[in-house]
């Protein structure tokens, strides 16, 4: 008799959703940092700009840090129980698997083994449930390649190293110029999340249409 699987479909649902909320309020925050920085070249260039003007600029830039972060830390844990939930289901049917489920949760947390331990869970899940799909019969329901895991992986290590850098340097930022260096460095690392909001939703969305499938198949089959 098959294993039953747990239910993974809203969790991905829930995960997509929250990444394109981080991902709205991102843009959002790209444009107020470049507000930011246009007013910060103006005053570097010898402008005058009114107290309002600037506690407006600091409001705004922090209310939506606010925002962000708490989206962000939202979408970070509805990511790791998809993440968690989808390599439990595959532990279900295939044997042998790296790791037990519960590290698709912990590495993450883990200092130096968040740097690559989550790729290499992601990427088994990837290539064993086709494996598992061939196995059986069924390739022809996979659909999708691992390519640009890679890819996605990178980003989100490049974006982590930005996001670590930017918020030492910005606690002694203390001068125009290093305030300018600060935000064209958030706006960089806002430009990079683009890409990686939209590459994280594609790799949950490509394995959340195989994953049902995976209850629908018998381990004698």
């Amino acid at each position: 008799m098959s294993k039953v699987l747990k239910p993974n479909e809203q969790r991905a649902r829930n995960a997509i959703l929250l990444i394109l909320i981080v991902l709205a309020l991102g843009i959002a925050n790209l444009i107020s940092s470049y507000m930011q920085y246009d007013m910060l070249q103006f005053v570097a260039n010898g402008g005058s700009v009114p107290d309002e003007a600037l506690e407006a600029n600091d409001t705004r830039e922090s209310v939506l840090g606010i925002i962000y972060f708490i989206a962000y830390v939202v979408s970070a844990i509805t990511f790791i129980m998809w993440f968690r939930r989808a390599y439990y289901n595959l532990h279900q049917k295939v044997r042998g698997l790296a790791c037990s489920e519960g590290w698709a949760a912990g590495s993450w947390f883990v200092p130096f083994l968040c740097l690559y331990r989550p790729y290499q869970i992601m990427k088994e899940m990837y290539v064993e449930t086709k494996k598992f799909f061939i196995e059986k019969g069924f390739s022809e329901k996979v659909d999708y390649s691992t390519s640009y895991l890679g890819l996605w992986w990178a980003l989100w290590i490049i974006s982590a190293i930005i996001g670590q850098f930017l918020t030492r340097f910005a606690l002694k930022a203390d001068t125009v110029d290093s305030l300018i260096t600060t935000t064209v460095g958030y706006m960089i690392s806002g430009v990079l999340e683009i890409p990686l909001a939209l590459i994280t939703v594609k790799v949950i969305k490509d394995y959340s249409k195989v994953e049902p499938l995976l209850a629908q198949i018998s381990d004698e089959e």
